[in-house]
């Protein structure tokens, strides 16, 4: 796909979204949703509810699902003081959690990186509270809120840190998203995860799988679809603004990778026997591509990701891309760029303002289809 000097620049990334269209809640069910499909050979545009991607599949298609699981990671709670407080974990420790043995409930301590927020800043040494089975002491502060924390938890058997964040910590919903209700924030803990989740990580979830239901994945399986997974552990860099005017200069943040033998092998040989593959979502797009070595073969890894994709990126393995419609001047907008082509994704987003499609994490989908 031809390059141009303007598919660099930030300011060419820009859309008009009026706000009421940022979705604020999830589609009464998930594959209700509706979706735009862009085929990229003519630009043709087809708008369609979600359950119909099935109807774009056939036989011997890959599809390759990010199986990351978001956890609680915003922590309301105060200070020693009694002033408010909020906490926002960047990453769950690892290997934490109960032996099978345990009996009773006991306290447990974790080093983990994160966010704070307050009207005071809080001080090294400060404890936090955030119910009567976590607080969190301040090791350290550094600059833009972050800070490094040591969390206390008390687990009661069976449980481990993941529990006991679900009792008193609220999904990290996008600052897009406000809420008001605990009702409402009840629902995320379920609507704000993918029906596959299964290795708890991220931060931020990778939404474009949120479309997908148990049914509609035995549909595409039972329809010859074979299906692999990946883990990206989403970041909290993944709302970080772009600010560099040209989009080359911008520094891409970095995410934690791990793609399997057995999934990288069901892709080569999709590959190989020149079947196509469809990548649920940016982040499958990313962990995919950077997997990929110089002879185009997938191999498996496990480790950082700091892959930057934007137009005049040449894809190796990604055909198909399933994905939300994204914030203008972001990363997530110049990837989709780059395997549709700047101009007919701005069309496309642009009808999809004048259709009132639903936009952001809580919204419609896309489906970027560049090999018929």
């Amino acid at each position: 796909m031809q390059t141009e000097q303007n598919d660099y620049r930030l300011d060419a990334y820009e859309y008009l979204l009026p706000t009421e269209l940022i979705a604020q809640e999830p589609a009464h069910k998930r594959d209700q949703s509706r979706l735009m499909v862009l085929h990229g050979a003519d630009s043709g545009l087809e708008h369609l509810v979600f359950a119909d991607i099935l109807h774009f599949f056939r036989p011997g298609d890959l599809l390759v699902l990010n199986n990351t699981r978001v956890f609680p990671a915003r922590l309301l709670g105060h200070k020693e003081s009694g002033g408010k407080i909020e906490l926002f974990l960047l990453a769950l420790p690892e290997g934490l959690g109960c032996s099978a043995e345990q009996t009773q409930a006991r306290w447990l301590q974790a080093q983990a990186p994160a966010l704070l927020k307050s009207s005071k800043r809080a001080r090294v040494g400060a404890t936090l509270h955030f119910g009567e089975n976590l607080r969190a002491k301040v090791l350290a502060l550094a600059e833009d809120g972050k800070a490094e924390v040591l969390l206390h938890y008390r687990t009661q058997p069976g449980q481990d840190l993941e529990e006991v964040l679900c009792t008193c910590g609220r999904m990290p919903l996008p600052p897009y998203i406000s809420r008001s209700g605990e009702a409402q924030e009840k629902d995320d803990l379920q609507r704000y995860q993918t029906c596959y989740a299964r290795y708890t990580g991220s931060v931020a979830a990778p939404t474009a799988g949120l479309h997908f239901t148990p049914e509609l994945l035995q549909n595409l399986a039972a329809s010859g679809v074979e299906i692999a997974e990946l883990t990206l552990h989403v970041g909290y860099g993944t709302f970080a603004p772009v600010r560099s005017a040209d989009i080359r200069q911008h520094a891409i943040h970095q995410e934690w990778v791990s793609l399997a033998p057995e999934s990288a092998a069901r892709i080569n040989a999709a590959s190989q026997a020149g079947r196509r593959i469809w990548a649920v979502g940016t982040t499958t797009t990313r962990s995919l591509e950077f997997a990929v070595d110089k002879s185009g073969v997938v191999q498996p890894f496990s480790g950082p990701c700091n892959l930057y994709i934007y137009p005049g990126f040449r894809f190796q393995v990604v055909d198909n891309l399933i994905t939300n419609f994204h914030l203008p001047k972001s990363s997530l907008l110049f990837l989709a760029a780059a395997l549709a082509g700047r101009e007919k994704i701005l069309a496309a987003y642009n009808e999809a303002v004048r259709l009132r499609y639903r936009f952001f994490s809580y919204g419609d989908a896309m489906a970027l289809i560049t090999r018929p």
